[in-house]
Parts: structure tokens; C-alpha cells; sequence
């Protein structure tokens, strides 16, 4: 039964082959792009098809190349705006270079990440961007199937040791150090630093975090003291600042103590939001009670009150350098030598004097 002018079902290779006069051989080669077919046969082959509006089958067709122009992207958290903006970059050049994407949200777990990668080489992507949620070795077995597939694979924000993949990454360390400092140079001596990442025991020393940002963060954070000849405080680092109840126990521990921080430093704005929320519920003001710095720069960032000082990251532009490199490799094309992603230190007015 039809409705109007929709078909009762869609036309299929079969049926463009008749509408074409041709073998459903040469209509499958001529739809597909693989084998060889004549001028002619391409000819009536395409306009069967646009006659009979016919769609391609993107499965079938990936079998038969091995391409699906699909890219797998994995992330640790989608509403995080951090990941929002690296997203719009991957998908901006994939979109204009002809791929579409496949999105996943790991939760920083490892299982869930591990099925996501194995639900995208199902489906046949041809290459996988991830933010790896461990740089331990012995958790990335599966992203070393990724390029035993034959697949390409981007690490993205994160590196992971002895996989020879490219990672599109930003070295932390001197603008961790560079706000640090100005938070010492205010007079502060108890700076907590909050991240969702979670640690298997009291944070003790960064050597112990791998190689993730925020161990960058921590040694920046560390080497600022030292240039200072001041003691780094390690119990003020906490972790598992993974949700708006977490942040506020964290809270409640910090200031319940007999000294408590006099500044605090958020890991991304998702953190910074539910901190910022949680300091007003206690009644402390910024800069007055506390100081306040985040890392990554939003808009309203300036526009709160008091404006914030931050952690400027180029993440749009390093979303689009990461699908260029993959869709190049993908392509044979040579990428050229990987950018030098900087962050920087924005110094505004959420820093008081002790």
C-alpha cells in the first residue's frame, strides 16, 4: 500500500538494474565504485538511480571496499563543553572532506570504552579518535586491535606509552606552573587542585598519574612551589570530582579542616560550575573568601562576576588537526609535522590577595 507518492519500499540494486538494462553485476560495481564497468554502463547506471531515487546500501558497500568513510569518535564525557568543542572540530573537516561520525561516551570507564571500540570495528569504521580513559599499558589492549584491524587510530588529549599512534596533546606543565604562580605570588600556600579523575589511593606524587593531563597539571603545579622554595601540600589534590554530589563532599572535607585551601583550581568547567554553585551554598565569595581558577575558556567565563581567570586551551583547533591527520593517513596523503598546542595562563579578577 502506498500514501501519496512514497514508494511501498525502497528501490534496490536489482531494480536499477532493470531500470538501467544492465546486468545487477555492473549496476552493483557502478553503485559501489569498486570493479570496472564502461562509460556507458556508469551512464544508465546513475540515471536509474536518480530516477528511481535510490539510496546506497553504506553496509553492503563497506564490505566491498573495506571503506566506510565513517569515523569512530570516542570521548570520556559528551556534556562535558571541553569535548563538545573538540567534537565540532573533528566534525567540521570530516564533514567537509566527505566522512561522517560515529560518536560514543565512554564515562571514563574502562569496560564501556573497551565495547565501544568493539561496536565501532563492527560497524567498520576507518579510523577511531579517542580520549583514552587510562594510560596504563596492560588497559589498551584494545586500541592496539584497532590498528591490528588495519584501522587508523588518534589518541586525542591523553598519550598512552608503547603505542606507536600519533597524539594530539598539550603539555600542561608551564601554564599549570605559570597560574600556580600567580596564585603564590597572592600569598597563597593551600591551593586545592579538583579533577574527576580517580585516584586508587591518597595522591601522593604525579609520577604516579601516567601520562594524562592532569599529572601535568599536578607537576606544574609542583615545580611552581619549588621555584618558590615553598612545601607542595599532595592532600590538596583530590580526585573523583566526578558529579555535583562528589564536589560537594570534597567541599565540605576541605573546609571543615583546621586550615582550610585559601584557593582552589578546577580540572574543566563542568567541575568549575558545580564548585562555583557549592561555594555560594557555603556563602564564600570569590576572590574574597577564595581564589578560583579553571583551566579551559569559555565565554562566560568572562562575563560572571568576578570574571574568572583561566586555563586557555585551543581544543576546536586541535579537534580539526585530529581528523585532518587521520583522514590524510587514510587518504595517503602526507600530514606535515604535528602543531605545537600551547595552553595559556588568562589572568582576570577571581584571584585575591591572602
Amino acid at each position: 500500500m502506498t500514501t501519496g507518492n512514497l514508494r511501498s519500499k525502497a528501490p534496490t540494486v536489482a531494480d536499477v538494474a532493470r531500470e538501467a538494462q544492465v546486468s545487477k553485476a555492473q549496476a552493483a560495481r557502478a553503485l559501489g565504485g569498486y570493479g570496472s564497468v564502461s562509460e556507458e554502463v556508469l551512464t544508465r547506471v546513475m540515471a536509474a538511480a536518480e530516477k528511481l531515487a535510490y539510496r546506497p546500501n553504506e553496509l553492503a558497500r563497506s564490505m566491498n571496499t573495506g571503506k566506510s568513510n565513517t569515523l569512530g569518535v570516542i570521548v570520556g564525557d559528551i556534556e562535558n563543553p571541553h569535548f563538545g568543542l573538540a567534537l565540532r572540530g573533528i566534525s567540521d573537516v570530516a564533514r567537509q572532506a566527505g566522512f561522517h561520525l560515529l560518536l560514543s561516551n565512554s564515562d571514563e570507564t574502562l569496560a564501556v570504552e573497551q565495547d565501544a571500540v568493539r561496536v565501532m570495528l563492527d560497524k567498520q569504521v576507518d579510523g577511531v579518535i579517542i580520549a583514552p580513559c587510562s594510560s596504563l599499558p596492560n588497559d589498551n589492549q584494545h586500541l592496539a586491535q584497532i590498528v591490528a584491524d588495519g584501522r587508523v587510530l588518534k589518541l586525542f588529549d591523553r598519550s598512552v606509552p608503547d603505542l606507536d599512534v600519533e597524539a594530539i596533546v598539550i603539555d600542561f606543565t608551564a601554564s599549570a606552573k605559570q597560574a600556580t604562580l600567580a596564585l603564590l605570588a597572592a600569598g597563597h600556600r593551600r591551593i586545592a587542585y579538583l579533577t574527576s579523575m580517580t585516584f586508587s589511593k591518597p595522591f601522593a606524587c604525579y609520577d604516579e598519574l601516567g601520562l594524562t593531563p592532569v599529572a601535568q597539571r599536578v607537576a606544574g603545579m609542583e615545580l611552581a612551589f619549588a621555584e618558590q622554595a615553598l612545601a607542595f601540600i599532595p592532600e590538596l589534590i583530590r580526585g573523583s570530582a566526578s558529579s555535583e554530589r562528589a564536589i560537594a563532599g570534597i567541599i565540605e572535607q576541605l573546609f571543615n579542616e583546621t586550615v582550610p585551601p585559601s584557593a582552589i583550581i578546577a580540572s574543566d568547567s563542568v567541575i568549575a560550575m558545580s564548585l562555583l554553585r557549592e561555594l555560594g551554598h557555603r556563602g564564600l565569595r570569590v576572590p574574597q573568601d577564595v581564589s578560583f581558577v579553571m583551566f579551559d575558556n569559555f565565554p562566560w567565563t568572562e562575563i560572571v562576576t568576578p570574571p574568572l581567570s583561566v586555563i586557555d586551551q585551543p581544543v576546536y583547533e586541535m579537534g580539526r588537526e585530529a581528523a585532518r591527520r587521520m583522514i590524510c593517513e587514510l587518504r595517503g596523503e602526507e600530514p606535515g609535522p604535528m602543531p605545537a598546542f600551547a595552553a595559556e595562563f588568562i589572568a582576570r579578577m577571581s584571584i585575591g590577595r591572602v
